[in-house]
């Protein structure tokens, strides 16, 4: 990784928490959102995070088995308007994901489409 001046660091895999892509290098806003709020707008799988020193993160994971690294997650985290753009979270840095919510499922369940009408109404006295 490259620190701010410039130089390379050397990071072990295991001790890494989080890569965060970022817009601009500037120190973290302590009150940046790490959570959601209410149900996210775009599509994806809403997960959470707890990390091994207790942490939580929100996220949004793309809903594609094939984008799934066997690595770890790149998320979307929950505040697009931040410095952070997107996060990826090692696999050994979790204690637990899990799914919150399928946000804009592309399936639709049988229950919500209308039952087609007969096609012929029959008389009750002929």
């Amino acid at each position: 990784m490259l620190n701010l001046s410039g130089s390379l660091l050397l990071v072990p895999y295991d001790e890494v928490k989080a890569v965060c892509l970022v817009k601009e290098f500037e120190a973290p806003d302590p009150k940046e959102k790490r959570l959601f709020t209410t149900r996210p707008k775009s599509a994806g799988l809403w997960v959470r995070m707890r990390f091994k020193d207790g942490d939580l993160l929100d996220g949004l994971l793309a809903n594609n088995l094939v984008l799934l690294d066997p690595y770890g997650f790149s998320v979307t985290p929950p505040d697009p308007s931040s410095n952070i753009q997107r996060v990826f979270v090692p696999k050994g840095a979790l204690r637990e994901l899990v799914v919150v919510a399928v946000v804009g499922s592309p399936i639709k369940p049988a229950a919500r489409t209308k039952p087609k009408p007969p096609d012929r109404q029959i008389s009750l006295f002929e």
